[in-house]
């Protein structure tokens, strides 16, 4: 009698390893041809993505459950050209969660139990002992770690704070950095003089420039008009596209008649500016140059933090708003439109002819436009800087200028972030 016949082949498979019940490892017998013949109960349990593996072909089992085309072929090279296959990592997906196994495979040769001819092997779940190794890596980096964090969000605070003193008033700048009123939203009634221009035919312009050319324009003029905005004490509200929106008189204020003075310096240097560029950007590709037209409008205006509780913007409201915008509308391309109201309050120091009176959309009754043209006296206004922080230049290509409060949100999220980590660190010092 062959020896094979003393032995029951299914008996044999029966009482190996592959029926343990409590075992830690995912095993799999298949014929030479790479055809699973038995697995462990482990093997589904391991993998329930799969239904009956019987009969099926080994490698197609490894695509089931998520192993890479490249280390199937490599599987499939080794165990034929080599007997033995180690994969000491393989990351697979189960119901969301990430786990990590070893796969050894060993192709065995009896001549005496041929029935065990064949490839035998097993996954080894090692998902405990990577996250235990991961776990002590990230500790001895922590460790390293404290002081370069406290380091690098210092760095981030003050570079943000910089950048952002350039674009916020001194008491704007002040309350964000001491969070006097956080959440809070706080308005008043002020007396403000409102500015706004814009771009004329800025659409056709963007739809002809190439977009490089396109943002060095739109940059450099919002660069060179936030300069001197800022150097005539203006706040800068916001700028939407082409369109900027400032306001004299909050936070700080000389009195009504001093804000709307500076509104109008602020106005005609603008003016004379884009007039100074336009051989510039004629080079950019703007033939015809830059046109712009402006706004300005003074009266009672509500002031402050608009929004929820998870953002807030600092803007002002009211009827000198909209009256801007319709005299912005309304002007010719290069002039200065004012109401009578801002006329009234610099016409000792400046130039202005009555154009006529318009009934702007949204006003019940005409108002008085007048033409801004220029300071009487030769030796008009001197410049100034109301704001000792501000630089000779406002970086809009740093900033989004657009959202200034996405700013102020960025640097607070680091704020927090920071003492979220330096207070962790002192925890984990302590225990």
């Amino acid at each position: 009698m062959k020896v094979e016949d003393f032995f029951n082949q299914q008996n044999i498979i029966d009482l190996s390893f592959f029926n343990f019940s409590n075992a830690i490892t995912a095993c799999y017998y298949a014929k030479d041809n790479l055809e699973i013949l038995k697995v462990n109960k482990n093997f589904l349990s391991f993998f329930p993505i799969l239904g009956n593996v019987n009969n099926a072909y080994f490698p197609d089992v490894l695509e089931q459950i998520g192993l890479p085309a490249k280390q199937i072929e490599e599987f499939i090279h080794d165990i034929n050209e080599k007997g033995t296959v180690l994969i000491p990592e393989i990351k697979i997906s189960i119901n969301d969660e990430e786990r990590v196994y070893s796969l050894l495979s060993t192709r065995t040769k009896n001549e005496s139990f041929t029935y065990l001819n064949g490839v035998q092997g097993q996954f080894v779940d090692r998902t405990a002992e990577f996250n235990l190794r991961k776990e002590r890596q990230n500790l001895l980096e922590e460790k390293i770690r404290d002081r370069e964090i406290i380091e690098e969000k210092s760095r981030q605070l003050e570079s943000l704070a910089t950048r952002l003193a350039k674009y916020l008033s001194p008491q704007i700048y002040q309350s964000i950095f001491e969070n006097e009123n956080e959440g809070e939203q706080t308005h008043a009634r002020k007396n403000l003089t409102i500015f706004l221009s814009d771009i004329v035919k800025f659409t056709d312009l963007a739809d002809t420039l190439e977009p490089e050319r396109l943002a060095a324009v739109i940059n450099t003029y919002l660069s060179e008009m936030s300069t001197i905005a800022v150097e005539c004490g203006g706040t800068i509200d916001k700028f939407i596209g082409d369109a900027v929106l400032i306001f004299f008189g909050d936070p700080e204020t000389e009195g009504e008649q001093e804000d709307a003075l500076k509104c109008a310096e602020m106005a005609i240097r603008m003016m004379k500016r884009v007039g100074e560029l336009n051989k510039h950007w004629k080079k950019l590709g703007v033939v015809d140059g830059l046109k712009v037209r402006m706004g300005i409008s003074t009266g009672f205006c509500t002031v402050g933090n608009f929004g929820s509780d998870l953002r807030l913007d600092y803007t002002v409201l009211g009827s000198p708003v909209n009256l801007a915008a319709r005299l912005q509308t309304t002007a010719e391309h290069n002039t200065i439109l004012i109401d009578e109201y801002t006329k009234d309050l610099i016409n000792s120091h400046v130039n202005s002819k009555y154009i006529d009176d318009i009934t702007p959309k949204g006003f019940a009754r005409p108002i008085p436009v007048y033409r801004l043209k220029d300071f009487k006296s030769a030796k008009h206004r001197k410049r100034r800087k109301s704001l000792s922080h501000v630089g000779d230049r406002v970086e809009v290509n740093v900033l989004d200028s657009s959202n200034i409060q996405a700013a102020i949100e960025e640097l607070k999220r680091i704020q927090e972030k920071f003492e979220s980590d330096y207070i962790e660190m002192k925890v984990k010092k302590k225990s």
